[in-house]
């Protein structure tokens, strides 16, 4: 496939401003100016960009697709096993439904890739998964499963274990509840170790929910924080401090009221989202310039819509309102690109379009961060859908 006469975001450098970029057999093969467009090959077929735009396939990277049902209603939502307040053993790609509407609305607006996952009611709530957003089997899907451990700070577990008086029911008692079972985590991968190096030791006990915090204990696994205040966000970093997590804050409402702090500590976040209102009254402090302020700092960041909150169609233009509030526009389209790739860990195969690299792309007719353009073309793994 050859896409040309576009600008192109290669993401990796400076835009190329008349271009092209070619694909083979599901990957960037090429990418350079018209003067030196290769020849069309037998059978290829091309799309002429018509001097719009070409960058790579946008990631949104904490969301719920496929795990609220799209119109289903109560029925549809399988966002949170509250039936206990620990379940880092449950898997997100177990209740994704590939099926759902919503995976189309992704692709018609150039979402090829996201990372969905349970919600946040729960201290531990579970594995999230990062998938692609075409296919009808979830497993043929997937990038990474497990992609990261979710964790909640904050209003959401406290409020809603609270109210069915049981623990916990104050933040301390959620941060609490999470150290014990980091501490457990520990022990018991201390115990893999020692029967591993000692043939008197035996094999611990099987605990699925501790066999699930095991690669997020050794720091194999990325440790996700659902945290909207200051405050949660800095008790996300005292624990993962603690136990040497690989911490990213997801949300981090008031994240710019602590932008420094945040950049020292090489924290990264994934803002979002963008497109609401003061809900619930942790995000007092919402501002469209949050992101900004933490790209300023030197913090790395990606956008999300935290679908359903924000429809997922909508993730350009999340990071066009971010741009109109001061973020540079590179920083802005890194933000649901490479920054994104390089936050989820799969910088390697998405997130610009270098050479080698997944053949998800997407063409459009106006800048990215014009709200009045419109996709017209979007490929995954080099096939238009």
């Amino acid at each position: 496939m050859l896409i040309v006469n576009g600008v192109i975001h290669t993401m990796d450098g400076a835009p190329i401003q008349h271009g092209f970029v070619r694909t083979d057999s599901g990957r960037i093969a090429q990418v350079g100016q018209m003067d030196s467009l290769p020849p069309l090959r037998k059978g290829e077929t091309s799309i002429d960009a018509n001097q719009g735009h070409v960058l790579p396939g946008f990631l949104d990277i904490h969301c719920h697709l496929g795990l609220f049902g799209s119109g289903a209603g109560e029925r549809g939502d399988d966002l949170n096993e509250d039936s206990i307040p620990c379940t880092p053993h449950l898997r997100a790609l177990d209740g994704v439904n590939p099926m759902d509407p919503s995976f189309a609305d992704a692709r018609k607006n150039g979402v090829v890739c996201v990372m969905t996952g349970p919600g946040s009611v729960s201290p531990i709530s579970g594995q999230t998964v990062l998938m692609k957003t075409i296919g009808r089997v979830a497993d043929h899907m997937v990038l990474r499963a497990p992609a990261a451990m979710k964790f909640a700070l904050g209003e959401n577990p406290k409020i809603h274990h609270g109210k069915q008086g049981r623990s916990p029911s104050t933040r301390m008692g959620t941060a609490a509840m999470i150290r014990e079972m980091l501490a457990k985590a520990l022990d018991y991968e201390l115990k893999f170790v020692s029967s591993q190096t000692n043939p008197q030791c035996p094999d611990p006990e099987s605990n699925i929910q501790l066999d699930a915090l095991r690669p997020v204990v050794t720091g194999k696994l990325p440790a996700h924080f659902h945290a909207h205040r200051a405050d949660d966000i800095v008790t996300a970093v005292r624990i993962s401090k603690e136990f040497g997590l690989d911490c990213v804050i997801v949300h981090g409402t008031e994240a710019h009221l602590i932008a420094d702090y945040l950049a020292q500590e090489h924290i990264p976040v994934i803002t979002g989202p963008v497109i609401t209102d003061r809900f619930k009254p942790e995000m007092a402090n919402l501002s469209l310039e949050n992101t900004a302020i933490l790209a300023k700092a030197g913090v790395q960041v990606a956008i999300c819509t935290d679908y359903p909150e924000t429809p997922i169609g909508l993730l350009p233009l999340c990071a066009s309102l971010s741009a109109r509030a001061g973020m540079d526009e590179d920083e802005a389209l890194a933000a649901i690109t490479l920054n994104a790739a390089r936050i989820a860990g799969v910088d390697d195969r998405l997130g610009s379009l270098t050479c080698g690299k997944d053949a998800d792309l997407v063409v459009m007719d106006g800048h990215p961060l014009d709200w009045r353009t419109k996709v017209t073309h979007v490929l995954i793994d080099g096939q238009e859908v």
